[in-house]
Formats: structure tokens, sequence, C-alpha cells
């Protein structure tokens, strides 16, 4: 299949209906509004549904609805959105049930700005809902890349029965490169035993789906169940890329479009005798700090890279056992870190 020049939302759109996506409810804001608009326009030639919510708290309580039917259902917004999200996506965690969330992210606190950031790690990994619950949460860092986690995204959402989210940004969102989207099969494990509308192929059994539990040691129990999953997450589908960490004595650690743009960079330094590595976690949960057991002894320093004020930083030193330096260094409010401005940090921090 050839590849085909795309803008980044309008890839993420056509990559979830390839792969099976056929229920879409949303609501509009600034910088993924292609999203729906692609949806409302592509998704009913396929026999989908396309409804714009009157608000983003109305619409994931549509793909909480969905979801508890087990179709493949999905959802995008923006930062603030997402927050006016999270209630609902707390619940959908709690009552265990699959879909993919999309979060093209733009900077903040609050309304903020509508240009590019990295500013909802600490929302997607931490939880911006209330409850132990947790996302599984996918940042790519090429449109391709992109696609490619938006497809197999509702794989881990059906295997996990879980939410699952692409963290992308505002540069992802908008620019446009070749990607080739092919059709995908979901892999719906057993929906029937636990979805409803299938009260047939459960010999008559009914399903209960529910996110509230009044008795204190029922709703432990339920909690505890939740973690054993998430354990299960860190051990099995843990996503990462390592480059030049052999002899690397400054260690970059960035994700998604920072991680991109550090690649550059540290191509740059090598040609200029600097031994710089990078780890780029692809899942921000579960987050790879199997990852940071691979550094060098020679490694004398960490640099976390972002489009924040440093949100990743304790998951570094989390994954290094403190026992290097970390530092940070990155731009917020819509700016990005540029390619010099990475080497100049580094050889500061190398002398």
């Amino acid at each position: 299949m050839a590849k085909v020049l795309m803008k980044g939302t309008e890839a993420i759109a056509e990559a979830a209906i390839q792969a099976g996506c056929r229920h879409f409810f949303g609501y509009p804001i600034t910088p993924q509004n292609e999203i729906p608009e692609y949806m409302s326009a592509h998704l009913p030639k396929h026999g989908g549904v396309y409804i714009q919510g009157e608000s983003e708290v109305a619409s994931i309580n549509m793909v909480l609805g969905a979801a508890a039917t087990g179709c493949q259902v999905m959802t995008s917004s923006s930062s603030p959105g997402i927050s006016l999200m999270s209630e609902g996506i707390s619940y959908i965690a709690g009552s265990e049930l699959p879909c993919v969330i999309v979060n093209v992210m733009r900077g903040g606190p609050g309304l903020g700005g509508i240009l590019p950031s990295q500013a909802d790690y600490l929302q997607a990994t931490k939880g911006g809902g209330n409850g132990d619950y947790r996302l599984m949460v996918f940042a790519p860092s090429t449109l391709q890349e992109a696609v490619d986690l938006v497809q197999s995204g509702w794989d881990f959402a059906f295997k996990y029965r879980n939410p699952v989210m692409i963290l992308a940004d505002g540069f992802m969102g908008q620019m446009m490169e070749p990607v080739e989207i092919k059709p995908h099969e979901t892999d719906r494990r057993d929906v029937q035993s636990w979805a409803m509308g299938y009260f047939a192929d459960r010999g008559n059994k009914r399903t209960l789906i529910k996110s509230m539990n009044l008795t204190p040691e029922l709703l432990e129990a339920h909690n505890v169940e939740l973690q054993k999953k998430y354990d299960q997450m860190q051990q099995e589908d843990t996503q990462y890329e390592v480059l030049d960490l052999e002899d690397a004595e400054l260690v970059i650690a960035s994700y998604g479009t920072s991680a991109r743009i550090a690649k550059t960079a540290i191509a740059h330094l090598r040609e200029e005798g600097y031994k710089v590595g990078l780890i780029r976690p692809i899942t921000l949960f579960p987050f790879p700090y199997e990852a940071f057991e691979k550094i060098p002894s020679c490694t004398r320093h960490i640099l976390d890279i972002e489009m924040n004020m440093g949100q990743m930083i304790d998951d570094v030193k989390i994954g290094t056992s403190c026992k290097y330096p970390v530092s940070f260094f990155g731009h917020c409010g819509g700016l990005a870190p540029s390619v010099e401005e990475i080497e100049d940090a580094c050889k500061k921090i190398l002398g």
C-alpha cells in the first residue's frame, strides 16, 4: 500500500476507521477539530455513527454507553476538554470498559493557548479523575507511529478492558507527513462474555456494568483486581526506544515531538564527538522504568526534555533510582525547544 500525505489529525481519524471504529462522540476544541470533522464526513460511509455532544461531559458519557455494548468507540479532545471528560473517564476505567481517547495537547493551565504543548503528562499518567485508576497512555513521535498506535490502541483496550489514551500534541496534529494506513482487525476478545447486548450468547445470563460499589470490602477487592491489571500492563506491554545508549555520557529522556527534535540534536552532537544517547518512552503509562536500568556505567547525567515545566522528571528519577543527577530543559506555552538549544544544554552539562 502506497503512502499518502495527510495532516496528523486526519491520519489519526482514518487510522481509527481502518481499525474498525464505528462510533465517535466528541466536542470541538482547537487543535484537534479535524478529527471530529473527518469522522463526521467519513464514518457514515462505513456504516458508523458520529454525534457531536452538547459538551465534553456529554460526549464522554456517550462513549461510556457505547463501550458498555462492546463497540469500538473513540473520542478526541484537547487539554481543557480532557479535564471536563475526567469524571467520565474515571467511570469508564472503574466500569472496566474499552475505548480510545485522543488528546492533542495545547498549552495550559486553564484555557491557556491553542499552540502545541506537552502539558498534560501528569493529567494522563497520574489520573485526571478520582480514584485508584490508570489509563494506558501512548506518546507517538511521528505521524506513522500515531497511526500505528491508534490502531493497536483498541487491541490493548479490549485486552485489559480499559481506556487507552493517545497523547499527541498540536505539532503532530497539524503537521503533514506521508503515512501508510492499513486495515487493522482489532482483537475484541471475549466481548460477548461481558458486554451488554449478548444475552443469548451468555446463556441468558445477565450482566451488570457499573462503577459504584457502596460495600467497602467489595470496593477494595475491585480496586485490588484493577491494580493487578495495571501491574500486568507494566510487565507485558511497556514500550520504549533507546538510541546511542551504549557509550552515552549524557542520556536524554524525552517523548513525542520533543524526542523527535532531540534525535536531530544527538546526531549533530555525535558528529562533534559528544557522547549523547536517548531513552524515548512510548508508553507513558506503564512507564518504561526498565529502560533506565540499561543506562551504562559511563553515564554522568540525565537530561529530561519536554514541552512543559518538567512533568516527567519524577518518573525519570524513579527509573534511575536517583543514581544520577537529573536536569530539565524545555519550553511551554506553545514553544518548542530547538535543536540548537538542546545542543547548547547538552554541551553545558558535558563541559
